[in-house]
């Protein structure tokens, strides 16, 4: 007997081979779009300042960046749910991040660097989703943990890499000298773009639905199914409490070290930043394969377990040696959290069509967790104490462990049966 066999159905059946050309050419954005990136954060508050800027204005430009991020997380999901070029989303980002960088460099006024930083502050959080959907739609499902360690390294790769050459740049030459070279780094960037097939990437995978331009493609999950689906509720809720621990354990002892008076204190920062993103690159790649064998439940649990054991020790000693050590923890949970977060969205939201629509709800559930964190640590601080802000940090990290281990559940379709009984519905 002959069966006639859909055309969509053959290549789901074969599965998704994207060249090496556009796999390689994802490494290569990956460590630009960071490396660009890294000449923002401290570095712009540094220039200001040293343009004559105020305390105050400097705190409102950053602020108001901040809010102007988290706002347009969903908005940034659902456009990436509907657009078919995330090619093009990229570019347009990274575009938007070069010119932030030159308007910064070039016309350091107060209008001029609040638009800046709003523009970099709205294409940062939206570039990382639009890279996780270039992934989703270039490998699959099944491959997307491999793909995402990958990612993460050369994401981390490209952090360490590109604050020293900031820094370098910053000493030998001038703060604003940083804002042109992160500008000059989205050339190549687009470069690298340019040279990822289009082909490759497969508009229904990207979104989450293996099928979606095909004659049988199964319709989207509503809008509002991504905010009531349990899982997804319950892992936001995991984030959030992760985040607002985490945030602010690397001001709050940078701030001690400072106050302390402290020799080579710039340096000890320097390393407190420099070794967890040295952990990410070793330890990422091997984080996505065995998410595939062990699921992700458990390296999620090593991740959050990480968080209180360093607030615990930061709480117990000032001691630069064990607090560099202890940083190998933050590397542990960021790369645990930089690998899995997305690949858990992608378990949650499979043949829903609301993947990138799922990763901004829960991105803009992490930053509101980050917001708070940094005031409520230097609140608790202040009033009682360095030692009190640690502890607090660790209660909550605690908090956010027993969440996960009590009610998350493992989302990882094991043995090709997905079963999701806490992912969204259609």
């Amino acid at each position: 007997m002959i069966v006639a066999l859909d055309l969509h159905d053959v290549r789901n059946a074969i599965g998704p081979a994207p060249s090496d050309t556009s796999l390689r050419s994802l490494d290569a954005v990956n460590l630009l779009l960071a490396g660009a990136l890294s000449g923002f954060g401290p570095y712009v508050a540094v220039f200001l300042a040293q343009q004559k800027w105020t305390q105050q204005n400097i705190g409102f430009v950053l602020t108001a960046a901040g809010f102007a991020g988290l706002l347009t997380q969903l908005p940034a999901g659902e456009l990436l749910d509907a657009t078919r070029s995330k090619r093009t989303a990229v570019a347009v980002g990274a575009t938007m991040v070069a010119a932030s960088a030159l308007i910064i460099a070039s016309w350091p006024s107060f209008p001029l660097v609040l638009t800046a930083l709003v523009l970099q502050a709205i294409t940062g959080g939206f570039l990382g989703l639009a890279v996780a959907a270039i992934s989703l739609g270039l490998v699959g499902h099944a491959a997307l943990g491999e793909r995402l360690g990958r990612n993460q390294r050369f994401a981390s790769a490209g952090g360490v890499l590109g604050a020293s050459l900031m820094g370098l740049i910053g000493y030998f030459a001038s703060y604003r000298a940083i804002f042109l070279v992160a500008a000059a780094l989205v050339l190549p960037l687009l470069f690298a773009l340019g040279r990822i097939k289009p082909s490759d990437i497969h508009f229904g995978r990207a979104c989450g639905l293996p099928d979606h331009h095909g004659p049988s493609a199964p319709p989207r999950a509503r809008h509002t199914s991504v905010w009531t689906s349990p899982g997804l509720l319950t892992f936001a809720g995991c984030v959030f409490l992760f985040q607002m621990a985490n945030a602010s354990m690397l001001p709050l002892a940078g701030e001690s070290l400072v106050y302390s008076e402290a020799p080579f204190s710039s340096l000890i920062v320097s390393a407190l930043i420099i070794v967890p993103q040295v952990i990410v690159v070793l330890m990422a790649p091997w984080v996505g394969r065995r998410a595939k064998i062990w699921g992700r439940r458990p390296l999620l649990l090593v991740g959050f377990a990480a968080l209180p054991i360093r607030a615990l020790l930061f709480a117990c000693t000032a001691n630069p040696t064990i607090l560099i050590s202890a940083q190998i923890l933050d590397g542990v949970s960021g790369t645990m959290l930089g690998v899995l977060t997305a690949l858990v969205v992608a378990d949650l939201t499979k043949d829903t069509g609301r993947f990138n629509l799922a990763q901004g709800f829960v991105g803009t559930v992490s930053g509101v967790g980050a917001s708070l964190s940094t005031t409520l640590s230097s609140v608790v601080a202040a009033s009682l104490g360095r030692a009190a802000g640690f502890l607090g940090i660790a209660a909550v990290a605690l908090a956010a462990v027993l969440l996960l281990w009590l009610l998350m559940p493992e989302t990882h379709p094991s043995n090709g049966n997905d079963r999701r009984p806490s992912s969204i519905k259609l």
